[in-house]
């Protein structure tokens, strides 16, 4: 299952931003996704910090896997897609700079 945004579950709140940077919390729900091979952020810079959970960050074609702790840098212009793999929710905290949402 892919969410989007415009999702009403609250499952992406943006909770901070400034003219430089913009901070958002991210839940994925066990084999959900989000983004993909379209999805890109022209200008921002994003920052992934897990703070629980397990998954996967596809960037440019590229696996990368996730568990608490680990920061992921995904750079403008490049695309993704974030999938919760593990058996509890993938929950992240995501930087954008400069703001993107």
């Amino acid at each position: 299952m892919e969410r989007t945004q415009a999702s009403s579950d609250r499952w992406f709140d943006v909770v901070l931003t400034n003219d430089d940077a913009q901070a958002a919390v991210m839940t994925l729900d066990p084999g959900e996704s989000t983004g993909g091979p379209d999805n890109y952020h022209a200008d921002s810079d994003q920052w992934c910090y897990v703070v629980d959970g397990e998954g996967r960050a596809t960037v440019d074609d590229r696996d990368v896997t996730l568990a608490a702790g680990d920061l992921v840098l995904i750079e403008a212009g490049e695309t993704h897609e974030i999938e919760c793999t593990g058996e509890r929710a993938l929950e992240t905290l995501n930087l954008y700079v400069p703001p993107e949402y």
